[in-house]
């Protein structure tokens, strides 16, 4: 657990919110939330095929079945929004996930005194099938994956 504030639950806007300091400037954090390798020691195994917006590939975590993913937009280093399918059962086609079925996370980056200001918000639990599960579930999962993303850039610097 790092000493940055935890993620918050907005439940009107079915959002998760987390905004940490990581003491490592924004050019290696912004390869650290756009770079598969990078993002792979951090989160989940992640592949993506292609650059910037549009990119689509996998995110996989141990003993789980691979997360489609795509890069909605991307604005080098200022901010990266991914689109995931993660609620349960059985994942969709080949096509990457359903933009009716599926929320997108977005990192955005502001350089700070000796580091960046890191915010991840996530948007769209309402089109999943237990809003309000997943948004828990999802907290947690941001509270325990950026506080890795620090550790790691900290312990590489």
């Amino acid at each position: 657990m790092t000493d940055n504030p935890l993620s918050v639950v907005d439940h009107e806007t079915s959002t998760v919110r987390r905004s940490i300091y990581i003491a490592a400037p924004v050019e290696k954090v912004w390869r650290a939330v756009t770079e598969p390798e990078h993002i792979s020691r951090w989160f989940g195994r992640t592949v993506l095929v292609g650059d910037g917006a549009g990119a689509r590939g996998t995110v996989t975590w141990p003993g789980e079945p691979a997360i489609p993913i795509r890069v909605e937009e991307a604005d080098l280093p200022r901010s990266i929004s991914y689109r995931w399918w993660n609620d349960g059962g059985a994942a969709p086609g080949r096509g990457g996930p359903d933009p009716r079925h599926s929320t997108v996370f977005t990192f955005v980056l502001e350089p700070a005194v000796g580091g960046t200001q890191l915010t991840v918000t996530e948007t769209g639990f309402e089109t999943t099938t237990d809003p309000t599960g997943n948004l828990e579930s999802h907290r947690l999962g941001w509270d325990a994956q950026l506080d890795r993303l620090v550790a790691l850039l900290g312990a590489t610097r």
